[in-house]
């Protein structure tokens, strides 16, 4: 990654620091590498597919963006005076989880999952829960790194969905609104109960993280977050993902068709992200790949706990 995007100097932080880094390398195949490093605060996901749709367009040639940006920031600012209204148990101050192993003892995989591996795992959830893709993959995938991180029964456990908003009636986001338009929710619950329920138990749990989303909701999570000083989601035992599938990075098209990869190029651990893949590269059907980093030991038993979840 060092190669596909240099690390400027000055440039890691928050304040005065590039709104973006692009680098472009070709490859001795034809093809390139197209990487890009944006800060944070500007937008999310979505937003940073909106932008780069928008760059592809003007490069092949259109006289103007399909969808038009929209500043709008106004209309997610807290409110005076800030009143949450809701737990918000994902910015929980909990203690300091213990310091992470060396990265050299941290390992990243990118698990891919194709539609026959989804079938197979929802196979094991009651039929009249209905669960989705995501519910699914979330659900089995926390249960098995729990199961790999061998933590005692009792220690507390969250899954926490970043759940997109702009949906939300209430809120009257533009089309074009391209900030953050996510919040973090957290299903929690105990490493033994989780391991003790059933598949469709966790499910239940993962489910209730979107439902929780309305109008009020997120409200009182912009409210929280000014009255805590921006706080970031509690990291103990935290397993985070987030849905890029339907982002539209794989949908990127500066003039030389679809690329073969759109999404993250990596992650952190505890974070975890979906992204949607063809499947062997080609045209096949959509898969989804699946990037998690845990200690070497941890890995070699969420392998194999995903291999036995496959199984059935």
């Amino acid at each position: 990654m060092d190669q596909l995007l240099f690390d400027v100097d000055g440039s890691g932080g928050v304040l005065n620091c590039p709104v973006l880094l692009v680098q472009v390398t070709r490859l001795l195949c034809g093809g390139f590498v197209l990487a890009l490093r944006l800060n944070h605060t500007m937008c999310d996901a979505i937003g940073l597919a909106q932008f780069m749709s928008a760059v592809a367009e003007l490069a092949r040639g259109l006289p103007a963006p399909t969808i038009e940006p929209a500043w709008s920031r106004e209309l997610l600012e807290a409110r005076s005076p800030p009143k949450p209204a809701f737990p918000h148990r994902e910015f929980d101050p909990v203690p300091m989880p213990p310091p992470l192993p060396p990265p050299g003892d941290m390992v990243m995989r990118t698990f891919t999952f194709g539609p026959d591996d989804v079938a197979a795992i929802i196979r094991g959830i009651p039929p009249k829960l209905a669960a989705t893709t995501f519910e699914a993959l979330t659900a089995a995938l926390w249960r098995a790194r729990t199961a790999a991180l061998e933590l005692p029964p009792d220690e507390e456990v969250r899954a926490v969905a970043i759940v997109n908003f702009r949906g939300v009636p209430k809120l009257g986001l533009p089309a074009g609104y391209y900030g953050n338009a996510c919040v973090p929710v957290a299903a929690l619950t105990t490493a033994g109960a989780l391991l003790a329920g059933t598949l469709g138990d966790a499910v239940e749990l993962v489910r209730g993280t979107k439902a929780a989303v309305t109008a009020e909701y997120v409200r009182s999570a912009v409210d929280l977050l000014v009255l805590r000083g921006r706080p970031f989601v509690a990291m103990a035992n935290l397993f985070l993902v987030s849905d890029n599938r339907h982002a539209g990075f794989h949908c990127v098209d500066l003039g030389w068709g679809e690329p073969v990869y759109g999404g993250p190029a990596a992650t952190l651990f505890g974070v975890s992200f979906f992204v949607h893949i063809k499947k062997g590269g080609g045209d096949g059907e959509g898969s989804v790949a699946v990037m998690i980093v845990l200690p070497r030991p941890a890995m070699d038993r969420f392998a194999s706990e995903v291999e036995a979840l496959l199984k059935g």
